[in-house]
């Protein structure tokens, strides 16, 4: 109990922290959307101190001091309420979160978690074959494939599978004619053009995991307790699954939760190569186009899902490792 409340209490003020500094990152930078917008009107002739104001009251742009925009932004954070999109208006951040989500946690979520555990699996069981084709053919695999870049991996994959073979979209969540709803139909053309992006992905992730459980059973291997095991004569399975994994996969359940957390902020590279209407994609264009609202509301999203799930998997650590809650 006293493990939990302490780990609790760290990501409490972990929390306060990132949401503190969440609101300070985007009003550092450079510019602001009003000059975005006046450097356009510019072009027709000079714009006016008059015209300037209306373009910040029509965009919703934070008045006052620091102080009160950051009380301001609070209560923004509780009431789940971040106005409306600089880069998008009049459509509100709330509804372009809603309507990227999905296809994030969709496309991101199941490949990370698919590539969690076949890479998990595969090194399970190159440590067991070690010095064997089980063990060198992954390995040697996992490293070649995990040396390519994100962006590099998905336009090599944009190219050959998708322009000279034209066996797969190049671009969006779903073809021109397909509407977004609950339908067969759109399942399948949704999961026919996430083929791509979920294959760039798996191919430059599954390694990682691959090679950071390969040489952490290697070393639970060696441990007295997994050679008393052998030595009673249990089973090849139950010694590699039950006493050396359990302990191997700690630092991999580490790796996870980081991993797992990060899903929310989809894949940048992946999802701008692709066009790929997710999460990255509209952070993407909310950075480039010095929208306040909508980057606060993502870069919030996405930290508070990273701190949950280290939460969840330093819990999960205490329960399967009880050395930790000491």
């Amino acid at each position: 109990m006293k493990y939990a409340l302490r780990k609790l209490g760290l990501f409490v003020l972990t929390l306060w922290a990132a949401i503190t500094l969440n609101f300070l990152l985007p009003r550092l930078m450079p510019g602001s959307p009003t000059d975005a917008a006046i450097a356009k009107l510019s072009q027709n002739g000079p714009v006016t101190q008059a015209t300037r104001d209306a373009i910040e009251a029509q965009l919703g742009v934070p008045g006052g001091n620091l102080w009160d925009q950051y009380v301001s932004y609070l209560h923004q954070v509780v009431t789940f309420d971040f106005g409306v999109s600089y880069t998008f208006y009049p459509q509100s951040v709330g509804e372009l979160i809603g309507q990227a989500f999905p296809y994030t946690i969709m496309l991101v979520g199941i490949v990370t978690i698919v590539a969690f555990v076949l890479g998990t699996l595969t090194g399970v069981l190159a440590a067991w074959r070690r010095n064997t084709w089980l063990d060198s053919l992954p390995t040697l695999t996992g490293t070649f494939a995990s040396t390519f870049p994100y962006f590099w991996t998905a336009l090599l994959l944009l190219f050959f599978l998708g322009y000279v073979l034209h066996w797969f979209p190049t671009s969006g969540a779903y073809g021109p004619t397909a509407s977004p709803m609950f339908s067969w139909d759109f399942i399948v053309d949704a999961a026919y053009h996430a083929v791509l992006p979920a294959v760039t992905i798996l191919i430059t992730s599954v390694g990682g995991w691959i090679l950071g459980m390969r040489n952490a059973m290697i070393n639970t291997l060696g441990d007295d307790y997994v050679t008393f095991a052998q030595a009673n004569g249990l089973k090849g399975r139950t010694v590699a699954m039950k006493y050396a994994a359990r302990n191997a996969i700690l630092p991999n359940l580490t790796g996870f939760g980081l991993a797992l957390g990060g899903v929310v902020g989809g894949s940048i590279l992946v999802e701008q190569v692709f066009g790929y209407p997710g999460i990255g994609f509209l952070l993407f264009n909310a950075v480039i186009g010095q929208d306040y609202p909508l980057m606060q509301a993502l870069f919030l999203l996405i930290t508070v899902s990273v701190l949950v799930a280290n939460f969840l998997v330093d819990i999960l650590y205490g329960v399967l490792d009880p050395r930790t809650r000491r």
